[in-house]
């Protein structure tokens, strides 16, 4: 089967298309024929081996799939780490979620990651209440895209979107955003309290890193909750005194989605929520590019030059 292929770690440059072997799916697992595989910024720290969990050469990047089981169920399934970028591939029976003939391929795609994860930020790590306001960087993104849409539906107050280009704001602001910022500005903690109406925020949905996560974590209000889920700059924030957290009792949470399944059950209730969301209209993936599999150097390349929005997403069958 024809698959991208890793082989030493970098760039862009280090995905290969090649004819591989079809997996044979063990015990608990299923095979999955693929329509299409999901493209995340995961995946570029998994080519260069900056991600969290560390993989191992040759492997074939990816850690999502929709497409249709042997016995014509059709899923989106998150795999055990990798092999996404391929015509078939396996993942644990219990990570794939069924999807209705109503939810398109990108739509679902869109929420087995980047939905659930938005999700979660709000729901189980932010509690964000009802009048909250709420920023979200990189409100252009797979996740900003929908965790502006989903702060909006559970009651946020005034929903804050920074981006980095006047589309990718004009976007969030379509989305249900009620201001938009640009993260570049000189003095984010300002333009963050100024879009909130000279106020300090409440919730920040962050994953950029370096000075947009400190500045970030300046403007919180009182019980205000910061929760970082990725590092986009590949920067680091400076190390974090728990003792300046007590000046406005602030919360500082990191989050990454594999820990969900640790809760037995909270997956499949996110992905329901979702579902039913798309289904009824309430929530919309906004597609960001459909690459043949032999293009996936480009996916990247789009991906880390922020020229992207929305999911992006892989054809194996071109």
């Amino acid at each position: 089967m024809r698959a991208i292929q890793i082989t030493e770690f970098g760039g862009p440059e280090v995905l290969n298309l090649v004819e591989v072997l079809e997996p044979k799916p063990e015990p608990g697992q299923v095979l999955i024929d693929v329509s299409r595989a999901g493209v995340n910024y995961a995946d570029t720290h998994n080519a260069d081996n900056s991600y969290l969990a560390p993989v191992s050469l040759p492997f074939i990047p990816g850690g999502e799939v929709v497409g249709t089981t042997a016995d014509g169920r059709r899923v989106v399934a998150l795999l055990a780490g990798a092999g996404g970028y391929a015509q078939r591939a396996v993942a644990p029976e219990d990570w794939a979620f069924e999807v209705p003939e109503s939810v398109d391929d990108v739509s679902a795609l869109g929420l087995i990651v980047q939905g659930t994860t938005a999700w979660m930020l709000l729901r189980q790590c932010a509690h964000l209440q009802p009048g909250e306001s709420v920023v979200v960087h990189a409100a252009a993104g797979g996740v900003g895209t929908l965790a502006v849409q989903l702060a909006r539906s559970l009651g946020a107050g005034r929903v804050i979107a920074a981006a980095s280009s006047e589309r990718k704001r004009e976007l969030a602001l379509e989305l249900g955003a009620d201001v938009a910022v640009d993260p570049a500005a000189e003095d984010l903690t300002a333009a963050l309290r100024e879009a909130n109406g000279g106020r300090r925020v409440d919730v920040v949905l962050e994953m950029t890193g370096g000075r947009v996560t400190d500045q970030s974590i300046a403007a919180l209000a009182p019980l205000g909750r910061l929760v970082f889920f990725g590092m986009a700059s590949r920067e680091a924030p400076k190390p974090i005194d728990p003792r300046n957290l007590l000046g406005h009792s602030s919360t500082v949470a990191g989050f990454w989605l594999p820990h969900a399944f640790t809760k037995p059950g909270l997956m499949q209730r996110a992905m329901t929520e979702l579902i039913t969301a798309v289904t009824d209209g309430s929530l919309r993936v906004i597609p960001g590019g459909d690459y043949p599999l032999a293009e996936a150097r480009r996916a990247h390349e789009d991906l880390l030059a922020r020229r992207t929005i929305g999911k992006l997403v892989l054809d194996p069958n071109r």
